[in-house]
């Protein structure tokens, strides 16, 4: 589907007052509330656009499925640095940009959002608006294609995506030793003050394991100064956090996701633990009520979200939630898009 079929949908919805559904490879279907709607399809809306490894920089339309992306990256040794995750083989680069998640990789190298350098967009009045470019800075006021990672479609329907890329290390190795989660928050979060080429950090309730990535010779050195044993099949474990594959993913009941600050010693909640990020993102399957849950995060200045099998919408302050309301008011005044998707009032 092309650029005027979706705008004339859109303007058709306008005219009815009709409320529509965002929708392309469904794998991150289960985030946000249950949406209603006529569905607008974009996985017809697919290609890459522009590709010039020299340049670092790719453009591709939201529908195009990640695992094609990727692919086209990897041929020329490159990558996304901020590692998202596809939890599907549906997986497009519109819905990867639009939930904005991001992998292991993201306290070392970036979210999802900061690697988006502009993008084309249909907001709620049915016009077609570009913002951004095809270059490493951009000042031209409010960057609002950074603004709509992480938007869930609630904001307009993303149709082009330009995304700065990175070169594939040279070489990387994990490091593994067996720890308790009080111990190893303060062995990840030495790595945020030292120049060893970590990227990748995480507790997964028995072992910590730490992914050093870079030249040869940067990796060797590192390896030399971190203790503990090299894990096999590294790639298939770092896979299987990534895409919660992993056996602490298999548990029955609500996948919590706490965000907290990295040093954050462990909260006061029973249940099992996965520490991600170095420990600013923290997986947890607990029987607690979702609000002992939250009063315990914010106790540490944190927040929560009931990732999968819960409720995902996070109460929000009157402050943000007003602050969501203009936006919205901004980008789609007659509430068409993906309608109480992020929160029931919004």
């Amino acid at each position: 589907m092309d650029d005027i079929s979706l705008q004339q949908q859109v303007l058709n919805a306008l005219e009815n007052k009709a409320p529509l559904r965002i929708a392309s490879g469904g794998s991150k279907a289960f985030l946000g509330q249950h949406v209603t709607g006529t569905p607008v399809d974009l996985q017809t809306h697919t290609g890459i656009i522009e590709y010039d490894p020299r340049e670092l920089v790719l453009t591709a339309r939201s529908g195009t499925k990640l695992s094609e992306v990727e692919k086209a990256l990897a041929d020329a040794g490159q990558m996304l640095a901020f590692e998202p995750p596809h939890f599907g083989a549906g997986a497009t680069l519109g819905g990867t940009i639009s939930t904005g998640l991001s992998g292991p990789r993201r306290p070392y190298s970036g979210s999802a959002r900061d690697f988006v350098l502009g993008c084309k967009m249909l907001n709620g009045r049915g016009e077609i608006a570009s913002f951004g470019g095809q270059v490493m800075k951009n000042v031209a006021g409010y960057d609002v294609s950074r603004l709509l990672a992480g938007s869930h479609g609630t904001l307009g329907i993303l149709l082009e995506i330009s995304l700065k890329v990175l070169p594939i290390p040279a070489s990387s190795i994990t490091v593994s030793r067996e720890c308790s989660q009080e111990d190893a928050i303060p062995i990840m979060n030495e790595f945020l003050s030292k120049p060893y080429p970590v990227d990748g950090a995480c507790h997964d309730g028995e072992r910590v394991h730490v992914r050093i990535s870079g030249s040869e010779q940067a990796v060797k050195e590192a390896r030399n100064k971190i203790p503990g044993e090299i894990l096999p099949d590294a790639e298939l474990f770092w896979h299987g956090l990534r895409e919660q594959t992993l056996p602490f993913f298999n548990r029955p009941g609500t996948l919590y996701r706490i965000a907290v600050k990295p040093a954050t010693r462990p909260l006061h909640l029973d249940g099992h633990w996965l520490l991600d990020w170095g420990g600013a993102q923290r997986w947890l399957y607990s029987e607690e009520d979702a609000a002992t849950i939250r009063h315990q995060a914010g106790l540490a200045g944190g927040h929560v979200t009931a990732f999968r099998n819960g409720s995902n919408s996070t109460p929000l302050p009157p402050s943000l939630l007003a602050l969501h309301r203009r936006l919205k008011a901004s980008f789609d005044p007659e509430d068409i898009f993906n309608r109480g998707h992020l929160f029931a009032t919004l």
